[in-house]
């Protein structure tokens, strides 16, 4: 029987997302996505709550839109699949589970984000993605066309154990 490693999670970026490239120029970067549970607690009455922090990695064209239009508290759904890995330190093995995308969607405003984009601004048609600015009138006089909005980011699909293995780990939890 085949088996299934498909994670699927909607939640805040804790940090700007931080691209960088492989020796092959194969671009990917790294961010960290919150979820938070509450509930109230059935002795007391009173309101719990828990954060869990979601290491990201994704590659790619995606990766570039990420490290362009999301910052920090932007909310967006990553849809991939676990991968953990170790690595040696001071004689001690340390492991990692991130959470490898293939789809990455930017949800809630550009106002819902603490840090500032540049350049366009997300879409509002559900799904996230990026609508170019408004360009200003051409001096020419002429009509011009205007571009129909992408629906979402283009994402690229990974085969399995496709991750660059010269990639240092990323042990750093923005919180």
């Amino acid at each position: 029987m085949a088996g299934l490693n498909k994670v699927m999670v909607i939640g805040n970026l804790g940090a700007d997302p931080e691209l960088r490239y492989s020796p092959q120029g194969t671009a990917f970067a790294n961010f960290s996505v919150a979820t938070t549970d509450s509930w109230s607690d059935k002795a007391t009455g009173e309101k719990q709550e828990k954060t869990e922090w979601h290491k990201i990695v994704v590659f790619g064209k995606t990766a570039e839109n990420c490290a362009k239009y999301l910052s920090k508290g932007r909310q967006v759904y990553v849809e991939g699949r676990l991968q953990t890995s170790s690595y040696e330190k001071d004689g001690q093995t340390h492991y990692i589970t991130k959470i490898v995308a293939d789809v990455v969607h930017f949800l809630g405003t550009k106002q819902d984000s603490i840090g500032s984009n540049q350049g366009g601004e997300p879409s509002q048609q559900g799904g996230g993605g990026y609508t170019p600015k408004q360009q200003q009138p051409n001096q020419g006089g002429a009509p011009q066309q205007q571009q129909p909005p992408q629906k979402s980011v283009n994402t690229q699909q990974m085969p399995n154990n496709d991750t660059p293995s010269n990639i240092p780990p990323d042990d750093e939890i923005p919180f």
